[in-house]
């Protein structure tokens, strides 16, 4: 199905809306990050001014997912807006490594020592990542993996892959967070009931970025083996938002009935980005579960 300028325009107006339900918002993020090009970028950008930081924070990841240049301007304002919450700069500074750009490497450097932690430890990683790619290593298998999971990630597995030296890495709290982040993204790539055990260990561990990756990664992997220690996470009230938030959306990529059960006890959260993460993850959970085509189906409404 093409998509005219006045279609995407449309869908634009459809993810700005906030009085429509935030999971149709998301659907119309998506379907923007999909169908690509100028309009839908300005599209995105214009929504920064919502209110909900969820959204937000999922407006910067799709810019950096669509890996166009044009996008960069909208990220390097957002990572510069001290109003806007922690996740949501934290997002702007990642998408900013994603897109790959060498030109912003000044500017993450500046941000990397950012007084809030989560924005300076991503845009170290950012800034690590295009240090990566734009040196002189040898790259051609460096992101071999991730294609499986349709993301740009914020740094290159590693080239190890065994479990145990892998586990070792990732939960040292004295390794460089780069370095935790490449085992990490191996033993998601390696994809098992044991690497995804793994991996659930981290949320005992490091940082708040660092564990809301933990859940994100869990989340690409759909595996339900793991959904005990996702709802320990999401019922943790003394566990950061940030971090509850991913492990909602995992619960809702994973869409088994116990995992939309710790979904539907927490759609009265008293934390926004923890309950409309859970109503959006609702929404997924029903789109894995039924026979819709895709789920970025924002498209099909406009035309």
């Amino acid at each position: 199905m093409m998509a005219s300028d006045a279609d995407v325009a449309a869908i634009g107006s459809l993810l700005q809306d906030s009085t429509r339900p935030l999971k149709e918002r998301f659907r119309a993020l998506f379907t923007l990050r999909n169908l690509g090009g100028e309009v839908a970028i300005n599209a995105i950008a214009n929504t920064f001014s919502d209110e909900s930081a969820l959204l937000k924070h999922e407006l910067a990841y799709c810019l950096g997912q669509m890996k166009d240049s044009k996008a960069i301007p909208t990220l390097l304002k957002v990572l510069e807006d001290r109003s806007q919450e922690p996740m949501v700069r934290h997002e702007a500074g990642e998408a900013l490594g994603a897109i790959g750009d060498a030109t912003v490497m000044p500017i993450l450097e500046k941000y990397s020592k950012d007084d809030v932690v989560e924005v300076a430890e991503t845009c170290h990683l950012a800034l690590e990542r295009l240090k990566f790619l734009h040196g002189d290593a040898d790259r051609s298998r460096s992101f071999e993996g991730a294609d499986k999971f349709t993301s740009i990630d914020p740094t290159p597995p590693s080239t190890c892959m065994d479990l145990q030296k892998l586990r070792d890495t990732l939960l040292n709290e004295k390794i460089p967070l780069y370095e935790r982040y490449r085992a990490m993204f191996s033993l998601r790539n390696i994809n098992s009931k044991e690497s995804a055990k793994v991996l659930s260990e981290g949320f005992s561990c490091g940082s708040a970025l660092f564990r809301h990756e933990i859940g994100f990664v869990l989340g690409q992997m759909e595996c339900a083996d793991v959904v005990d220690e996702l709802a320990t996470v999401v019922r943790n009230r003394s566990e950061s938002g940030m971090v509850r938030h991913e492990a909602a959306e995992a619960l809702g990529a994973i869409a088994t009935e116990e995992a939309m059960k710790v979904l539907r006890e927490h759609l009265d959260d008293p934390i926004d980005v923890v309950r409309e993460s859970c109503e959006v993850a609702l929404d997924m959970c029903d789109y894995n579960n039924s026979k819709e085509f895709q789920y970025a189906n924002a498209l099909q409404y406009v035309q």
